[in-house]
């Protein structure tokens, strides 16, 4: 099958797909760190600050279905451009808000327009990528860095002015990506993707099938993984990390850290997905995660920094193949959708992390038992993933499914 022509500029829109991967966790993880200040200034503990961004992730999850809906049937670049502006309004009005209740309220409309980067940014890239795993892994990276920039951009801010800093500098330069991204749309340089820029075979429908449930276990496993790892780190390397001072911004600086290496696994892994099957890449991430989450529950000092950039690298470089899988064994028409549903599960029930995490700290005074059922949730990873079917034999092409250029 011959490459498809893109409309406008190609390396524009993988420009704003790219960043908006970035946004999207960026903004939805300032709060981790911002918490560790607002436990000083509010008198409230951990588990009664943490809880006040379960709604924002649930949401980030669970609208992601609509908002794929919206993407496949609507406009990618349309709702892009709301996923910028309205992340970004929503995060300065976080950081305008006066109580607990409005600080809940403004995590949770982030994580609403944060929930639409995901289905429709991912599904708008792999429509003009010719080497999925590679172009998965490089906006992998962005997204990495997101995570990483998210601790140091709210530590620094919160020590250098305040925490309502820490949002609304961030949330501003969001708005003015989207108003930036909705220029370069009504002037044609951008638009959406009809048809891949190059079409693959479709699977058989007995193998699509039975990827979308198989993976519908094991992308709730490693979600869930990852997003507690990215709320429990700033808490985590507080109590066990020492000589990080008495403000937030050692913490955040090690964080950021352990993102900032992480954010190379992405492109490894998205290379590794290209060359070989994307399955054996998958497994092999979560042989090794796995026993580095049972050791990440006794080790503190600087071998458990070491333990967590193994951990959050080798789970950052699964993702590439599991986002490929997952196209791979969906129909063009209906990625978005797909994508859609996959972080319903795979950010939705991980949202589960936030009040466990604060009734584990609040409870235990550690996160030993949370680390335990995080290498359970690894163990279930491979079991699953097992039985995924093979990507790299001869795909069927049914020619009913198959994408046609647009008139």
């Amino acid at each position: 099958m011959s490459p498809q022509p893109i409309p406008g500029s190609p390396a524009l829109a993988r420009g704003f797909s790219n960043v908006g991967h970035a946004y999207s966790h960026l903004l939805t993880m300032l709060y981790p760190t911002v918490v560790l200040a607002l436990e000083r200034s509010w008198g409230l503990t951990y588990g009664e600050l943490i809880v006040l961004m379960l709604a924002g992730q649930v949401l980030f999850g669970a609208a992601a279905l609509p908002a794929g809906w919206l993407g496949d049937r609507w406009s990618a670049v349309g709702m892009m451009t709301i996923f910028f502006i309205g992340t970004g309004a929503a995060t300065i009005a976080t950081g305008l808000a006066r109580s607990p209740v409005e600080v809940a309220f403004g995590l949770a409309a982030i994580g609403l327009f944060a929930s639409i980067y995901h289905p429709v940014g991912m599904a708008w890239l792999i429509r003009m990528a010719e080497n999925r795993g590679q172009a998965l892994g490089a906006n992998g990276i962005y997204g990495s860095v997101g995570i990483a920039l998210a601790p140091l951009v709210a530590a620094a801010l919160t020590d250098a002015i305040s925490w309502r800093a820490a949002f609304i500098v961030p949330g501003i330069t969001a708005v003015l990506f989207g108003l930036g991204l909705w220029v370069a749309w009504r002037l044609g340089k951008v638009a959406d993707v009809e048809v891949d820029a190059k079409p693959v075979p479709e699977p058989s429908k007995g193998d699509a099938v039975r990827a979308f449930f198989i993976l519908s276990v094991t992308m709730t496993c490693v979600g869930f993984v990852g997003s507690t790892l990215s709320v429990i780190l700033p808490k985590l390397f507080e109590q066990r990390l020492t000589g990080l001072g008495d403000g937030v911004l050692g913490t955040g600086a090690m964080v950021a850290l352990v993102y900032l290496f992480a954010s190379t696994g992405q492109l490894i892994g998205g290379r590794l997905a290209d060359r070989f099957a994307m399955k054996r890449v998958y497994i092999s991430c979560y042989l090794i995660v796995t026993p580095c989450l049972l050791l990440a529950a006794y080790t503190e000092s600087w071998m458990l920094l070491a333990v967590a950039l193994a951990t959050v690298y080798l789970n950052t470089a699964s993702l590439p193949s599991e986002n490929a899988m997952l196209a791979h064994f969906t129909p063009a028409g209906w990625r978005a959708t797909a994508y859609g549903a996959k972080f319903v599960l795979a950010l939705g029930v991980a949202a589960l992390a936030v009040p466990v995490a604060g009734w584990v700290q609040d409870t235990y005074g550690d996160f030993f038992w949370l680390f335990v059922f995080m290498a359970a949730a690894g163990a279930l990873v491979l079991l699953f993933g097992l039985l995924l079917p093979d990507d790299k034999k001869p795909a069927r092409v049914e020619p009913k499914l198959a994408a046609q250029p647009a008139e």
